[in-house]
């Protein structure tokens, strides 16, 4: 007698990463304030694999200006700000990877 086996209960599946509700509260919090301000337009949400890519754009057309990645590297979540492909800051929770987008004071003559 023969047996079935299923073939996706053996192939290795990446485990898909996703912004949750309590993160997407911080990245519209910090998009709208900067579209206030008039230095963003549009924002995308990619899911590659196991990265989901939040995009900031000054023009709907052109190329992202801050991409705010969130990666599974093997048990642990990693948030990445690039700004092109330069990395500004990597750490383990969304609020420290944006601190990046803070602005300093400084006096004005």
């Amino acid at each position: 007698m023969s047996q079935m086996y299923r073939l996706s209960e053996y192939r290795k599946t990446a485990r898909r990463v996703f912004f949750d509700r309590a993160e997407l509260n911080q990245l519209l919090s910090l998009y709208s304030r900067n579209v206030a301000n008039g230095e963003w337009r549009d924002y995308a949400i990619d899911q590659v694999g196991a990265t989901a890519i939040f995009s900031v754009f000054r023009h709907t057309h052109d190329a992202p200006l801050f991409a705010i990645a969130k990666q599974r590297n093997n048990k642990s979540i990693e948030y990445v700000v690039f700004s092109g492909r330069e990395k500004l800051k990597r750490a383990k929770s969304l609020s420290e990877a944006l601190k990046v987008f803070r602005k300093t004071l400084r006096v004005v003559s």
